[in-house]
């Protein structure tokens, strides 16, 4: 065989084998792509399935306090949409240690004669955010919260019996949600912006 066809032979099998590699190369970068696609795809039908339960979870949340409200709206004036705005952005959706455990949607303080639990929780003082430990009123379910929730609005506090007043005459959830922060329920200063948030945000004014 002469020495041409020899290396003729030789570099057909190193074209051969280059060829090869850059077979199996695509191949394996195929099948990782294909793994890569797979993966996003489980991600985003996960991410989606996720986002369902979630919504689903808010609309049970809302349709099991949206009776109620809308007694209380009915017998004392207020609205509706101000009372689950409130339940939600106090107890986040019923899921917080205080409204799961305690049925105590909003965040109310205990007297020394009342069923109480005590838990830490955070207050707005001097210009900065400080957590403390306070008693909180124990519930037998969500109802008699959100009805404990209105009746302080209408006898006030014992040294104001007034101060919610403006927020029973309130005829839009904006003044009501302002009032609300004026009478001091709350020790966050951006307290009547975060009930209007979430009031607009899930479309509860449609309730007044």
């Amino acid at each position: 065989m002469s020495k041409l066809k020899r290396k003729r032979q030789k570099k057909i099998k190193q074209v051969s084998k280059s060829v090869a590699k850059i077979v199996s190369l695509f191949l394996i970068l195929g099948m990782l792509f294909i793994v890569v696609l797979q993966h996003l795809s489980t991600s985003v039908q996960q991410t989606n399935d996720s986002s369902d339960t979630q919504e689903q979870t808010q609309q049970t949340f809302i349709a099991e306090l949206l009776p109620h409200a809308k007694e209380l709206q009915k017998q004392y004036g207020i609205l509706p949409s101000i009372i689950l705005g409130q339940a939600i952005l106090e107890s986040d959706w019923g899921k917080s240690q205080l409204g799961k455990d305690y049925h105590n949607l909003f965040g109310i303080k205990a007297g020394d004669a009342e069923d109480k639990v005590e838990l830490k929780t955070k207050e707005y003082e001097d210009g900065k955010w400080k957590e403390i430990t306070a008693a909180f009123k124990v519930y037998p379910n969500w109802q008699a919260s959100m009805t404990d929730h209105t009746l302080l609005f209408v006898n006030g506090v014992s040294w104001n019996t007034t101060i919610y007043q403006n927020v029973l005459k309130a005829t839009n959830y904006k003044v009501a949600a302002q009032a609300l922060q004026d009478a001091g329920y709350a020790t966050d200063p951006d307290y009547a912006s975060k009930i209007t948030s979430v009031i607009e945000t899930y479309q509860l004014n449609q309730y007044d």
